[in-house]
């Protein structure tokens, strides 16, 4: 049986939809949302996350996302709000907004830019789920933040009674596993390719931007692999691989390809924020032609 965690364990990293105009599309949302966790095989969602854009959202929009998400889904998926930012302060406003708005957990970053000292980025998480009702995810992606949430910093924190899961985007397997065997927090493969290399050392699942347009796919692999048949969960992780290459290593941010991809399978995702832009329709169609060799 899988590990359990209160953020679900087949979770996708939800785009934010927006009218072609660039606002904020709350009808889109909740349809994509909608289809993410009935046919698109997730039973967690995260918003506003990088994948949503969150740079670029508003906190009011952020609260209106959650608040509507959480309307359309019920209690069908578990959903996590991205409330991270590079300030303290506003990460517990953002935090206690979304929980206000309905949020099951939050995801918060590492703070970016700065580049805290370890004392203060541990201080800066503890400050975060002290205020709050609602369990934290960590996301540690030092490629994106300039800092990495280190191997004894996690052990500390995963004493906090509601710090409870960590969204990896390290590529570090030997420190992730070596954490996940000495804590009870709950591990989220955060990069596509490494998700059964981490359910194999007990992660619970994954966050995945792929999983806007194959979730069914990535989540047949982990059922796999809990049903003991592990040379066809190898089988089915490898087919999705072309996918997550071009999806998430190919030169352009995820969102702009999972946008790209959802707009030409007709799902809603509208067009990306500046300074994102849009995918040229050359890489749409090669986009597409890799999402049809999965089905």
């Amino acid at each position: 049986m899988p590990p359990t965690s209160p953020f679900g364990r087949t979770v996708c990293a939800m785009v934010t939809p927006f009218t072609p105009d660039g606002q904020l599309d709350l009808d889109g949302a909740q349809r994509l949302a909608d289809h993410l966790v009935g046919a698109g095989g997730c039973d967690g969602l995260v918003l506003s996350g990088t994948t949503g854009e969150s740079p670029t959202t508003t906190g009011a929009e952020k609260e209106a996302l959650v608040r509507a998400v959480t309307e359309a889904v019920g209690s069908r998926a578990r959903i996590t709000a991205g409330v991270g930012s590079n300030d303290t302060r506003h990460t517990v406003e953002l935090a206690r907004a979304a929980e206000a708005a309905g949020a099951d957990g939050v995801l918060v970053v590492t703070p970016y830019y700065s580049r805290p000292p370890q004392d203060a980025v541990e201080e800066h998480f503890r400050t975060v789920a002290d205020a709050v009702g609602v369990p934290v995810m960590l996301y540690d992606i030092p490629a994106r933040t300039g800092t990495r949430i280190e191997a004894e910093t996690m052990l500390r924190l995963a004493e906090h009674p509601r710090i409870e899961g960590v969204k990896d985007c390290s590529y570090d397997l030997l420190g992730s596993a070596k954490v996940i065997a000495r804590t009870g927090l709950a591990y989220y493969s955060g990069s596509e390719e490494l998700n059964l290399p981490l359910r194999s050392v007990g992660a619970v699942g994954y966050v995945s931007t792929v999983a806007n347009v194959a979730g069914p796919l990535l989540a047949a692999a982990l059922d796999a692999f809990e049903a003991g048949a592990h040379e066809e969960a190898a089988r089915r992780h490898r087919r999705a691989l072309p996918l997550i290459e071009l999806m998430m290593a190919d030169g352009l941010p995820g969102t702009v390809t999972a946008k790209a991809l959802l707009g030409a399978l007709g799902l809603p995702g509208g067009p990306v924020r500046a300074p994102l832009r849009a995918a040229d329709a050359e890489r749409t169609e090669r986009l597409l032609k890799a999402f049809r060799a999965t089905q």
